[in-house]
């Protein structure tokens, strides 16, 4: 049977604060959806209700700045299976052909070695659930730019990441996100997705592709994809990885707003090679689901308005705090898209 995803601004009782999105996932559209993770800013774990148990928990660890939506709401259609929580692999939930997981690890003085067990426990669950393609990870890092040189935190992070995947996937790498905790922290956090199929790694010709980075990037170049092309379900749906104002290899513009034209026109890129695999065409619209991540609060209300400007008041998103991987960057967008 095909499978789909849907992205639609939420009005039904799944959803009790208006201007929630649903991220639907599964077997047969028509049939019940079950939620089965909710991700909410950290200021708005109070103000929801609790999912039920069948979902994750998917709490980021920031603060939200506003924008058209509160909360993302990932729903499948049923049935979810949870299996036991094992150690060091944290939870998951299994739906149809795709597995959703969560890992929360306490970040000690070896980040190359903490993250590389987090990536470990992290395959061996997506291995043991039958679904061994990563599809997408969100990395959430404490300070994620502090230290010097091959010192600094990401890169640690990225020397540890790429000991458990030591080369790129014969499917390529997953669409990933890295973004620092703005406040003192000492856990990493990992969400991530993976299915039994393998989704098509896109990426954006006015970009150096992350694992082709030059030294001066580090000892490690990131290892990820800069969108992940699920075609196999029925419509197809891009999971765009974060993207901030770099063309090549290079950050570009000091100006937030700059940045952020600059960002779009990344996202834009990729969105039009995906669109062009599947012999179509496609724009930012109410299929799709934004977030922005802001190292400075203060620019939100600007980047709200640009947002809604160059993009349209159908386009939900969110606005959250967060530390760029790259000193000189003030932002950085993500995207989900439903063809």
């Amino acid at each position: 049977m095909p499978q789909s995803i849907r992205i639609n601004p939420c009005a039904d009782p799944v959803t009790p604060e208006r201007g929630d999105l649903r991220v639907q996932v599964g077997i047969d559209p028509a049939s019940q959806t079950e939620l089965v993770a909710l991700v909410r800013p950290r200021a708005a774990t109070d103000e929801m209700r609790s999912p039920p148990a069948t979902a994750l928990d998917w709490s980021l660890p920031f603060s939200g700045l506003g924008g058209s939506a509160h909360s993302e709401h990932w729903q499948v259609v049923g049935p979810i299976q949870t299996p036991p929580d094992a150690a060091g692999q944290g939870r998951a939930r299994i739906s149809g052909e795709l597995i959703f997981g969560e890992i929360d690890c306490v970040l000690g003085d070896d980040i190359e070695a903490i993250t590389a067990r987090a990536y470990a426990a992290l395959l061996e669950r997506a291995q043991t659930a039958g679904c061994p393609h990563l599809i997408r990870i969100w990395n959430f890092l404490p300070a994620i730019t502090d230290g010097v040189g091959d010192a600094e935190r990401y890169r640690r992070f990225c020397v540890g990441r790429a000991r458990a995947i030591p080369v790129e996937p014969a499917t390529g790498y997953a669409a990933s996100t890295a973004i620092g905790i703005p406040y003192p922290a000492q856990h990493l956090k990992l969400a991530w997705i993976a299915a039994r199929r393998p989704g098509v790694p896109i990426e954006n010709p006015r970009q150096v592709s992350a694992w082709e980075y030059p030294r001066d990037y580090g000892p490690v170049a990131p290892g990820f994809s800069r969108a992940m092309l699920l075609d196999w379900l029925k419509p197809a749906v891009l999971l765009v990885s974060g993207t901030a104002s770099v063309v090549g290899h290079a950050s570009r513009h000091a100006d937030v707003l700059e940045q952020l034209g600059e960002a779009l026109a990344n996202m834009g890129a990729v969105l039009e090679r995906a669109a062009a695999r599947l012999g179509t065409t496609a724009r930012w619209s109410e299929r799709s689901v934004l977030r922005a991540y802001l190292r400075d609060p203060a620019h939100a209300p600007a980047v709200a308005a640009a947002l809604r400007q160059t993009l349209g008041a159908e386009v939900p998103f969110m606005l959250l705090h967060g530390e760029i991987c790259r000193r000189e960057l003030a932002i950085e967008l993500e995207a989900v898209h439903h063809f």
